[in-house]
């Protein structure tokens, strides 16, 4: 009797194990929260779209009004097209812009949307031409460092100018 007790403690516990496996694998993957109730479907280009991946996030304010359904490359204009899937009674302005931004410092990525002050509102099909595409993180280092780089070079020039320029002091 008290071998089986313990046998069903340690399948209790496995299956605990592969239910939180499978949650974890859904929140991975986004699968968790997909809607299906009626929505439309507008566009955007992006000229860098990070890490951004099909079923991400669409908020505004904060709060997820839609999902991203596609990302495809557009080879004409070199730019990324991400289609987004905007949940029916939502509507933005036709000005509105989007961004990709990060939730948290090495969070997700998703897309921003700010409402515009027109009174026409996106419909289906629409494309949204206010945009800004992701921050890249390596970007923003490289360029740190090379201003730095720059800023050294340039002060190091202008003490050495400075010390090659410079006439001793005048004596009384």
């Amino acid at each position: 009797m008290g071998r089986s007790k313990v046998d069903f403690w340690v399948g209790l516990f496995v299956l605990f194990g592969i239910v939180a496996l499978v949650f974890l694998a859904l929140r991975a993957g986004n699968l968790g929260s997909i809607s299906t109730g009626p929505s439309y479907s507008v566009s955007a280009n992006f000229n860098n779209v990070g890490g951004l991946k099909p079923r991400a996030a669409v908020r505004s304010a904060g709060v997820v009004v839609g999902r991203v359904e596609s990302i495809q490359f557009d080879d004409q204009a070199y730019q990324a097209v991400v289609t987004m899937r905007i949940n029916q009674g939502v509507e933005f302005p036709s000005d509105s812009s989007a961004s990709i931004l990060t939730s948290g410092l090495l969070g997700e990525q998703y897309i921003g949307l700010d409402p515009g002050a027109e009174d026409k509102m996106l419909a289906a099909g629409d494309r949204i031409t206010y945009t800004q595409g992701a921050v890249v993180l390596e970007n923003l280092i490289s360029r740190f460092l090379y201003g730095m780089a720059n800023n050294q070079g340039t002060s190091q020039q202008q003490s050495g100018a400075d010390a090659a320029g410079a006439s001793p002091p005048a004596q009384q």
